[in-house]
């Protein structure tokens, strides 16, 4: 994928967003160390860092591997910080520990954390709990980042359509799932967002986190495919089911019900929405429709630099879903002996609504007919 097609992603400005709201605390300075969130915060890519936040400056602290690549990563994306170099464990904490010196109140992200590390610290530092300040931030995507989901999920949505042939061939699900996964990269991905799943029959396609194995896919099986493609970082999701040859009577049925539920889903996002009320809506319909106890997890959940991230869509989320997130609506009907069918969009939350973006279609070309030859 050629990243200069697509808009750049606002780093420069989020240092002074989070200075807003570290002083809403009040805290003097922030200790970085959920890799997610440094990247997010400097566009650094690498594996270990620690990012020093302050009034007046950003402190970088990486190892000898980094050198280079932090000061190149940082300097184009527009990112002012002072980088410095630590070739051991305890010289990299004593660079954190300077940069930290005198400041009296220190958030930390204690969830990033093990034990040891926080006490190895707050033997020397102010550090209390600061979680959810980058976390909060990261929600709303800005152009470039939606743009990067976006074209993730084209990469996808063409991998798909160039596989879904292979259903009726008798293909084992592993192979399904590598023919994906190697198209994607085809495509235009750095590779999978997650591990793809590929479910098949009444038994396997009835469990909704399917682990790919080695059964041959057969006629009259019901299908889940979840499959999602990283660009630069940023995840897509996107889920379709099938029936492999005629759907019968009831496939048909279940799956009518599904789509109508998963479309009212779609509409019922938009701005100012609580997140429980996304579910909800599905959770309702189903029910009603007699399936309540064949959907076995919550509705949705953003997607963005980590394939689940807030808000989730879920019964028990206090979340208000906001213009710019982007979020999953995947309600899904499962039962052993039948197996299971989960219909799954991304979308990216507007004030009208939401602009769906994985487009493989989900109507009826998701039960395709059987070979004619």
């Amino acid at each position: 994928m050629d990243l200069s097609t697509l808009p750049p992603i606002g780093y420069a400005a989020r240092a002074d967003a989070i200075r807003l709201r570290m002083a809403s605390r009040p805290i003097e300075g922030l200790l970085v160390t959920d890799m997610t969130n440094l990247r997010w915060l400097t566009g650094f890519t690498g594996s270990s860092a620690v990012a020093v936040l302050l009034a007046d400056r950003m402190v970088l602290v990486t190892d000898g591997r980094y050198a280079s690549r932090a000061e190149a990563e940082l300097g184009v994306v527009g990112v002012d910080a002072d980088i410095r170099i630590g070739f051991t464990q305890p010289e990299q904490h004593q660079l954190v520990v300077d940069a930290l010196a005198g400041i009296a109140r220190v958030g930390a992200e204690s969830g990033s954390m093990t034990h040891q590390k926080w006490e190895s610290y707050a033997a020397e530092l102010p550090i209390e709990p600061a979680e959810g300040l980058i976390e909060d931030a990261r929600r709303v995507k800005d152009a470039g980042e939606v743009a990067r989901i976006a074209a993730a999920c084209r990469c996808a949505d063409a991998a798909l359509s160039d596989v879904v042939p292979m259903l009726a061939e008798r293909p084992r699900e592993a192979d399904v799932r590598t023919e994906l996964e190697y198209l994607m990269r085809r495509h235009g991905a750095d590779g999978p967002s997650y591990d793809t799943i590929v479910a098949s029959g009444p038994e396997f396609a009835a469990r909704p986190h399917h682990q790919v194995g080695e059964r041959t896919i057969e006629d009259g099986d019901t299908v889940v495919i979840d499959v999602g493609a990283l660009i630069d970082g940023y995840h897509s999701d996107m889920t379709r089911s099938f029936v492999v040859g005629a759907p019968s009577a009831e496939q048909q049925r279940v799956y009518d019900v599904l789509l109508e539920v998963q479309l009212a889903g779609l509409a019922a996002v938009r701005a100012g929405v609580a997140a429980r009320d996304v579910d909800a809506t599905c959770r309702s319909m189903i029910s009603q429709a007699g399936y309540g106890d064949w959907f076995l997890h919550s509705t949705g959940h953003g997607v963005g630099l980590l394939i689940h991230e807030d808000p989730f869509e879920s019964p028990t989320s206090k979340s208000e879903l906001r213009s710019g997130d982007v979020v999953t609506v995947e309600p899904g009907l499962y039962r052993v002996g039948f197996g299971g069918f989960r219909i799954e969009d991304l979308v990216e939350v507007t004030e009208a609504g939401c602009r769906i973006l994985t487009e493989f279609p989900k109507d009826s070309p998701c039960l395709p007919s059987p070979p004619t030859t």
